[in-house]
């Protein structure tokens, strides 16, 4: 399970070994990440161009199945997936866990994650630039940044570290319910978007990678497993380095 760093300190790592983290565990597998799916990107624009012909075909079918009902619902399912809402559920949950546990480098997961995939987001859609699918599109947006999807990616990015850091909580019908939430919602955005016309099929898997990695690497930089042998060790000497009580 994973579980706050240094559980029995209030302020955390210093800042030479969260920068050290950063770099090595959020960074320069970020790059790695980056150059994999601006490379497949790449590929759909131009070997690969003939699949947009395929996944168009699934957002015909979605088009062929659009009611004045289903194209409200997915407004506000594509809606949650909106920077400002991403941003603002964020923000609540850091404060919420910042405030719940006085541990700001657990609290900070989200915002590590969001901000990692977004990077990635936004420089990749801007390198490849593929057109959206050949449907008519219920939300606007630039037609050239399709790929990956930035909606799906941000969500699966939030939820999944809020998922990650749910399994500490020690309640067990509180810690199902929030990771099932946080399951959900990431899978509404995503149908939203391919019903939507906003997406390829590829677009919103690749943004459901990238934002699912993005919450591995900024939970691998903040927290640790249980019986970690580096941790054990820190804590061992300074156990050591604490005066005995007894006379």
């Amino acid at each position: 399970m994973l579980v706050p760093p240094h559980l029995a300190r209030r302020t955390g790592p210093d800042w030479r070994t969260t920068i050290r983290s950063l770099l090595l565990r959020a960074l320069a597998p970020g790059i790695v990440l980056w150059l994999a799916i601006a490379g497949f990107g790449l590929l759909l624009t131009g070997p690969l161009k003939g699949w947009d012909r395929s996944e168009s075909a699934l957002n015909r079918s979605l088009q062929g199945i659009r009611s004045q009902i289903w194209d409200s619902v997915t407004a506000l399912w594509s809606h949650v997936g909106n920077t400002e809402i991403i941003i603002g559920v964020c923000v609540v949950a850091v404060a919420v866990v910042w405030w719940r546990t006085r541990r700001w480098w657990f609290a900070l997961i989200p915002a590590l994650a969001i901000s990692l995939q977004a990077t990635i987001f936004v420089t990749v859609s801007t390198v490849i630039g593929r057109a959206r699918p050949d449907v008519p599109h219920l939300d606007p947006a630039p037609p050239t940044s399709s790929y990956p999807s930035g909606h799906v990616g941000a969500s699966v990015a939030l939820y999944s570290s809020l998922a990650i850091m749910a399994t500490t909580i020690e309640r067990a019908w509180l810690r199902r319910t929030v990771i099932g939430v946080c399951s959900v919602i990431p899978v509404l955005v995503t149908y939203a978007r391919l019903y939507r016309g906003m997406h390829h099929l590829s677009d919103v898997v690749v943004g459901a990678i990238n934002g699912l990695a993005c919450a591995a690497l900024a939970a691998a930089c903040l927290v640790h497993r249980r019986g970690d042998p580096g941790e054990a060790s820190r804590l061992a000497g300074a156990t050591e380095r604490v005066p005995s009580a007894r006379p």
